[in-house]
């Protein structure tokens, strides 16, 4: 079975790799790192003892922070690297957990890439964030002896039906799991039926829910140079599709709000330009974060968030955020983010992969769903005219996910317990 495997993900290598090398030597490519996915880690290393956490791209890298910086609090002698996927989540990294975690790309799932990766990095212990199954590279941490966890783990409704597909090579490779922290009841639930051991699995809840929101170091009403009047709407991490629904609105919004000012944050800021086109087609002007100087020159333009890090900061200065991914059928995005930051959530109709989220803010009264476009400029036009129901969403929001906390307290428990006992140095304990 696993050279079956081997050989379709060596087969499907091959037919996508023209498209690698055009995105790695593309403007938002992948440079730098052909060597490290082929397991060649290279030097610069941290010292051993050392653990591996893996974490695929944005989302899980800044849900891993606070679980990076709780594992360098409490065994500071454990060097830590920590892998991702993507170049954003790579960003993500180096500016949250540069100064505590070393970066690498995660091996392709390959004997030969895996086989070197390990040999390099010698991991006494393994963490997934949220559900990456790579069957070669599991194989290897168990032949190897190096205990393993998924943390955050949650199981999407696309996930789930696709690993019911080939339950034979999942139930394999979930036996080879030290243990399973998932976000939910129903996470739980869901890996058990897809063959995980029942006794390892434990409901430790989201580790976003501890993302408490950092000082920022930048002057964002400076450099945006928003006033006191000002109704600031966020629409983040959007996909293609909304951008032009989120313009559409705002251009009807505009007659009834003077004051509305528009930032849009794409889930991918490698299409800046094409966003930049569809703002220019309206008639609007557009402006990227990264165009701004230090007198600002946002005024008047609906700006364009071009950078990855800074969508979590800029929510506190918002009057409604929008999160994308949520109007066409991706699954949905972070909308903690904005409630920790008191803010009122608008998510469309697809957050399959956040629902646990999503019902925890419904339910609290801090979030609506909208249906469609007309929907959206509806519920804006609402909150746009009330002030107090704004406030009063962002303050139930905020006390909805804060008494949710307390799952990097948990994880960091069962790391303890099943992982680090009898592996970290007596010194770091």
């Amino acid at each position: 079975m696993y050279a079956l495997y081997s050989a379709m993900l060596a087969l499907a290598l091959a037919a996508y790799s023209p498209f690698f090398f055009l995105r790695r030597f593309g403007r938002g490519g992948y440079r730098h790192d052909f060597g490290q996915r082929l397991g060649r880690i290279g030097p610069g290393l941290p010292a051993e003892p050392r653990c591996w956490i893996h974490a695929v791209s944005v989302g899980e890298a800044a849900a891993a922070a606070p679980l990076v910086r709780g594992i360098r609090g409490r065994w500071p002698a454990l060097g830590i690297v920590v892998t991702t996927v993507t170049p954003t989540g790579a960003r993500i990294v180096a500016g949250e957990l540069g100064r505590v975690a070393t970066h690498r790309y995660f091996p392709i799932d390959l004997p030969g890439p895996v086989r070197r990766a390990l040999g390099a990095v010698r991991p006494r212990f393994f963490v997934g964030m949220e559900t990456e199954l790579w069957p070669n590279f599991l194989r290897a941490l168990a032949s190897r002896g190096v205990p393993s966890m998924i943390a955050n783990g949650r199981i999407s409704d696309r996930s789930f039906k696709r690993y019911r597909l080939v339950r034979p090579l999942v139930a394999r490779m979930l036996a080879r799991i030290t243990v399973f922290a998932m976000q939910s009841e129903e996470d739980a639930r869901r890996i058990i039926a897809l063959g995980a051991p029942a006794e390892r699995v434990v409901v430790t809840g989201n580790l976003k829910t501890d993302l408490v929101p950092a000082p920022s170091s930048t002057d964002w009403e400076a450099l945006l140079g928003l006033g006191p009047d000002d109704l600031l709407w966020i629409a983040g991490s959007t996909h293609r599709g909304e951008e032009a629904a989120v313009l559409d609105v705002f251009e009807r919004l505009r007659p009834q709000f003077p004051a509305l000012r528009l930032i849009l944050a794409p889930r991918h800021p490698e299409r800046a330009a094409e966003v930049e086109r569809l703002i220019a087609e309206r008639g609007l002007r557009p402006v990227r974060r990264t165009a701004l100087g230090p007198d600002g020159g946002a005024r008047g333009a609906a700006v364009i968030l071009d950078t990855v890090g800074e969508l979590a900061d800029l929510y506190r200065l918002a009057a409604v955020v929008f999160v994308g991914g949520s109007l066409v059928p991706a699954g949905g995005h972070n909308m903690l983010e904005p409630a920790l930051r008191r803010k009122p959530v608008l998510y469309g109709p697809h957050a399959t992969n956040f629902r646990d989220s999503a019902a925890l803010l419904e339910s609290a009264g801090a979030a609506v769903v909208v249906a469609d476009a007309g929907d959206l400029e509806r519920q804006m036009t609402r909150l746009l005219r009330q002030p107090d129901t704004r406030r009063e969403m962002g303050e139930a929001g905020f006390a909805a996910v804060a008494a949710r906390q307390g799952a990097v307290a948990q994880t960091l428990a069962l790391v303890e317990r099943v992982l680090v006992d009898g592996h970290a140095p007596r010194e770091s304990r």
